[in-house]
């Protein structure tokens, strides 16, 4: 073709060469006029030149172009029949739970810490200050008040006499929801009571008591004179409320002597540290002879579960309770499920500043925690199972082809498509079904 299109242009060349007059007898004006049209022709020709090679160039490439990329390899294999589950395999960290910072509560120096790594249970003194011990109790609520005047309601109060009951200390009865109580001005007086709306006569027999503490009221220390309004010296037992009774401050008094300090009945908001159960010692803040009201130590429960950061768009196929399966950093397995999902979601900070993925903490507690008690804290992978499928015919996903009219197709090895339906896909696989899909046959996928 470039031939051609040579030939074409120089003949152009000589016809335009051979116009004029005969050049053997030339004039000064027709020397002239020819020098201008073979300068001319000269540019002419270099621009023709230069068109030629740069159509050579667009063609061709110049001689110069690489090969044109292979396309991806493509192999045959065959369809089978197999069992598929939709597990995910997520980065967690496995640690003890509920991490918590404890402060102290009152004046005075700190004379005493627990070890690292010690357990502290219910009753026992986590710290001392001024050789005043603070003791565990049990409860959601903590000591917010001295508990000094009987007859005050609260939850706090409902946590001392849980935690004294459970330690094996007669509390007596306490008052139930809906109850009346009228608070006294004296510690040592007892704590009148009126029956609430619905409930009958609270008001123990005269004559002296026969509980066992020997303090008054060993019931509910009840008023011998009705039912009262509510006054500002008055309140209503709710549900979830205790009841500073005379006999419950008597309980005080034998557990204060049990744990050796004055036997008053009173409790102070630094006598008792409230935690939701017993506690592991994670590290020690403070030393002996530090101020007792700032940070002391930090504490966790005794129980080990796994924090995995689940991105939010994968939050929909983790459900509570599910079954999870903790690979530990030995390789062993242990067995676990779903135990809370926070509501809290948290951003990652992005490269340019913004703001990244957001994650969801999933917490991840252990079937059998003794598999991991010689880990404090290792990150591990925690794989969440999903659906699973049983004897279904399976293929690579790298085997199915996007068809015009919709859907999805397999090429078999003679190059026919089989227009096929698409179920579960999981770990590289993908369902398939559909007339003439069958285990064994052969189609193509990509290498």
């Amino acid at each position: 073709m470039a031939s051609e299109r040579e030939a074409g242009d120089t003949m152009a060349l000589r016809v335009t060469v051979q116009e004029g007059v005969d050049p053997r007898r030339p004039t000064a004006g027709r020397r002239k006029k020819k020098e201008k049209k073979a300068l001319y022709l000269a540019v002419v020709a270099v621009l023709l030149a230069g068109g030629m090679g740069a159509g050579l160039l667009w063609a061709g490439g110049g001689g110069t172009g690489s090969e044109p990329e292979p396309g991806p390899k493509v192999k045959q294999i065959a369809v089978v029949r197999t069992d598929m589950s939709g597990s995910r395999e997520m980065q967690g960290m496995l640690g003890y739970d509920s991490p918590r910072t404890i402060r102290g509560a009152g004046e005075g120096r700190v004379t005493w810490l627990p070890n690292r790594g010690a357990t502290v249970k219910r009753g026992r003194q986590l710290y001392r200050a001024d050789e005043r011990p603070a003791v565990v109790f049990y409860g959601s609520t903590p000591l917010y008040r001295r508990l000094d005047t009987p007859g005050s309601v609260g939850r706090d109060i409902r946590v001392v006499a849980d935690n004294l009951r459970a330690l094996g200390y007669d509390i007596g009865s306490q008052p139930a929801p809906g109850t009346v109580v009228r608070q006294q001005a004296s510690a040592g007086a007892p704590a009148p009571v009126a029956p609430g709306p619905g409930q009958g006569e609270t008001t123990p027999p005269a004559g002296p008591s026969s509980a066992p503490d020997g303090g008054a009221g060993q019931g509910t220390d009840a008023s011998q004179e009705g039912a009262p309004s509510p006054g500002p010296s008055q309140s209503t037992v709710k549900e979830g409320d205790g009841v500073l009774t005379t006999s419950l401050m008597s309980a005080i008094k034998r557990w204060q002597k049990a744990v050796g300090v004055d036997q008053t009945g009173i409790l102070d908001v630094s006598d008792v540290v409230v935690t939701k159960s017993a506690v592991r010692v994670s590290d020690v803040l403070a030393q002996p002879g530090d101020e007792a009201s700032g940070d002391l130590m930090t504490v966790t429960a005794t129980t080990k579960s796994v924090t995995v950061p689940v991105e939010s768009l994968d939050m929909g196929s983790i459900k509570s309770g599910q079954q999870v399966t903790v690979v530990l950093p030995d390789r062993t397995t242990v067995p676990g499920k779903v135990a809370a999902i926070s509501t809290v979601v948290q951003g990652e900070q992005g490269e340019s500043g913004g703001t990244g993925q957001t994650k969801t903490n999933v917490t991840v507690s252990l079937d059998d925690p003794r598999s991991a008690r010689q880990i404090d804290s290792a990150p591990v992978q925690a794989q969440f199972q999903g659906e699973s499928k049983k004897d279904v015919l399976a293929v690579p996903v790298g085997a199915l082809l996007a068809v015009r009219e919709g859907g999805y197709a397999v090429r078999l090895s003679g190059g026919r498509l089989v227009p096929v339906d698409t179920g579960m896909f999981a770990q590289g696989l993908v369902e398939i079904s559909g007339r003439g899909v069958s285990e064994g046959m052969k189609v193509e996928t990509t290498a």
